[in-house]
């Protein structure tokens, strides 16, 4: 009997699991599309694949980390159902786990809903979706450059707006090359000093004001052409 929480958790979704044994053949179909089942080496059968797939899902993991633990953890091992002897490398899970396709978690998961239905634990009438930080390459959220990046994206709108049919009848000016020169001075100076310096003469306040206005005066033209799409 497990009393890990851990351990409990994998020993429900074992049961689970095998409550729906559709699941296994609908693997089983999605491995052999691929490769020949008569020939090489034995390898994992559907169940095994199956069960290490939730599992890297399950805990986050990466695929060497996946096979780590399947090697030292016997709640691993005993839920992946690996025989004695079996550790399986990074390389064999990945190319088992991702040989599984979106239509195929698709129907697995239609397969466990029903299972949900029956059992009357989930009716499937609503979704959880959580959303996923992922790390970009963006540069840090200073005031000068957010200041930049209003007047570059506005200053953009502004023109595609020239484009529309009939042409909208409003003057703007492109600020975008003076601010950012400025912003580049501010940005790149070593000096403090100067630093303040560039802040206190520095004129993207008042261009990205104008900028503004500009996007304002010009609202009410856009307004007609609401069916018309701007890239954001």
């Amino acid at each position: 009997m497990a009393r890990n929480k851990i351990a409990k958790e994998l020993q429900l979704i074992s049961h689970v699991l095998d409550a729906s044994p559709k699941v296994l053949d609908v693997v089983y179909q999605e491995l052999v599309r691929s490769s020949c089942p008569t020939t090489g080496r034995e390898g994992m059968t559907a169940d095994q694949v199956l069960r290490c797939a939730l599992l890297k899902q399950y805990r986050q993991l990466t695929y060497e980390e996946l096979a780590f633990h399947l090697e030292d953890s016997s709640s691993f091992r005993g839920f992946s159902r690996l025989e004695m002897g079996q550790y399986p490398c990074k390389s064999i899970l990945q190319r088992n786990i991702k040989a599984l396709r979106e239509e195929t978690w698709e129907t697995i998961n239609q397969v466990i809903l029903g299972y949900a239905k029956q059992e009357k634990i989930e009716s499937g009438r609503k979704v959880r979706i959580d959303a996923t930080a992922v790390e970009t390459d963006i540069h840090h959220p200073t005031d000068s450059t957010l200041l930049a990046d209003g007047v570059r994206i506005i200053t953009r709108w502004l023109a595609e707006g020239k484009g529309l049919s009939p042409p909208p009848c409003y003057a703007y000016s492109d600020h975008r090359r003076v601010v950012k020169k400025r912003v580049l001075i501010i940005l790149n100076t070593n000096k403090e000093a100067v630093r303040q310096g560039a802040y206190r003469s520095n004129p993207l306040r008042p261009n990205s004001y104008c900028q503004f206005c500009y996007a304002l005066t010009c609202s009410s033209f856009f307004l007609n052409f609401c069916n018309h799409t701007i890239s954001p």
